[in-house]
């Protein structure tokens, strides 16, 4: 039988002064069993430092409201 990812649930709000973003996230992450909990936290701070309107998310990682 398979591993199943784990789902982590993060809200996440982005004040950004030097590009002028400041916003609010809720996203929904799905956990590898062979992703560490580092990798997932690199994902996290990676969408944090990218934040904008248009950004979009991948297969895995997705914002619900």
């Amino acid at each position: 039988m398979a591993l199943r990812a784990t789902i982590h649930k993060v809200d996440i709000h982005v004040a950004d002064s030097d590009r002028h973003y400041y916003g609010s996230h809720s996203l929904t992450i799905a956990k590898h069993p062979s992703e560490t909990e580092e990798r997932m936290m690199v994902r996290i701070i990676a969408f944090a430092l990218q934040a904008s309107e248009d950004l979009t998310l991948t297969k895995g990682f997705k914002r619900y409201r």
